[in-house]
């Protein structure tokens, strides 16, 4: 995705119509690959059996020498938070840093090989379950407030998420920005048959918006500030809501895990990931400037403004809690006829539990 003062044009455009046909749209969204893996593994709630990956090998406390991995960056965060934070050193070789972010890319880009860790919420690891591909989260931050607003159209009369019955809504199938309107629909008592819900991958809800293709598409808080500056006077505003999107994981593939030398890696990271979320949420004024102005194109005050809405960073002991929203989450899911329902036990790699929570102060661990 483009920085977030621009508004890129639409690779496709939207569908129409009162619902979601969920083949397609997990083609049109996914990709080929995807769709190919979907039609024949759809079924599979064997996955971690299919893939005769051994994971249950204490994690090595040393990684070899000549250990590579290719870890997500969407937009060079985590690259530049470990390096504002002084937390380089790492034992392993970073062989890229992939500019990567939404959940269908990240999941096309494990299939592909080309990337060994995700960053992501929780609802990517139950779509690739669902395709058939086998992969597993390693470490949960865990999000208290709202990381969403819903934004509208310009000139949109819509003030509450009441009022989005009959209305055209984004919905990204395979991201956050999809789970988050789920889970607002049910909270207004709204069914899927009252809205239309237009299948869109995230970075194309803001030329959606702009066109008056949909009426509603849920933005990232650090998005809504550039999307208001251009479009706020001529009638576009958000609507804020109390729903969370309570997951950001790092996660990866079976066959990245069942590898000792990468497991041993990938464990090596996850402290540095948790230690630089630290360093930003305790220095916003350096990440305003380091991130959002130098790197995003915003104003200082517009960074300000999202960093105010931060969540302070949490990496809890024990992911009981984790396990049972990624169970709510899958139900709901599955409800909609989105996916066939499972136990979310078998997402998480339970060898990572408490790596995160370790290499923090205890205030960031509860």
């Amino acid at each position: 995705m483009p920085p977030l003062s621009s508004l890129p044009g639409l690779s496709s455009s939207p569908a129409t119509g009162s619902g979601v046909d969920r083949r397609v749209f997990l083609s049109s969204l996914l990709g080929a690959a995807a769709a190919a893996g979907l039609s024949g593994c759809a079924g599979a709630s064997t996955a971690d059996a299919q893939s005769g990956a051994d994971i249950s090998a204490p994690l090595s406390g040393k990684v070899p020498r000549g250990t590579k991995l290719s870890i997500a960056s969407y937009q060079g965060v985590q690259e530049l938070q470990l390096k504002l934070a002084g937390l380089g050193g790492l034992p392993f070789t970073v062989s890229d840093w992939v500019n990567i972010g939404a959940g269908p890319d990240v999941i096309n880009a494990f299939r592909a090989k080309s990337l060994d860790v995700g960053n992501n919420a929780g609802i990517p690891p139950i779509q690739a379950h669902f395709q058939g591909f086998d992969a597993k989260i390693v470490a949960i931050n865990i999000t208290r407030k709202p990381n969403y607003l819903f934004a509208t159209k310009p000139g949109s009369d819509i003030r509450n998420v009441g009022d989005f019955k009959g209305k055209k809504l984004a919905f990204s199938q395979g991201q956050a920005q999809g789970v988050v309107l789920l889970r607002a629909l049910k909270q207004a008592g709204i069914a899927y048959g009252d809205v239309t819900l237009v299948p869109l991958t995230s970075n194309q809800f803001l030329t959606a918006l702009q066109a008056g293709q949909v009426d509603i598409a849920p933005l990232a808080n650090s998005q809504s500030p550039a999307y208001l500056k251009q479009y706020g006077s001529k009638g576009a505003h958000t609507i804020a809501t109390d729903v969370v999107d309570l997951l950001n994981l790092l996660w990866a593939p079976t066959s990245v895990l069942a590898d000792r030398a990468k497991a041993a890696a990938v464990a090596a990271y996850i402290p540095r990931w948790a230690k630089g979320q630290v360093w930003a949420y305790e220095h916003p004024d350096a990440w305003n400037e380091e991130f959002y102005v130098k790197t995003q194109n915003l104003t200082l005050a517009q960074a300000k403004s999202i960093t105010e809405l931060a969540n302070k960073p949490l990496f809890p002991p024990s992911w009981d809690e984790a396990v049972k929203w990624e169970q709510e989450t899958a139900d709901l899911l599955a409800a909609g006829g989105f996916v066939k329902g499972f136990k979310v036990d078998s997402l998480f790699d339970r060898r990572f539990e408490a790596i995160a929570a370790r290499s923090v102060p205890a205030e960031y661990r509860r």
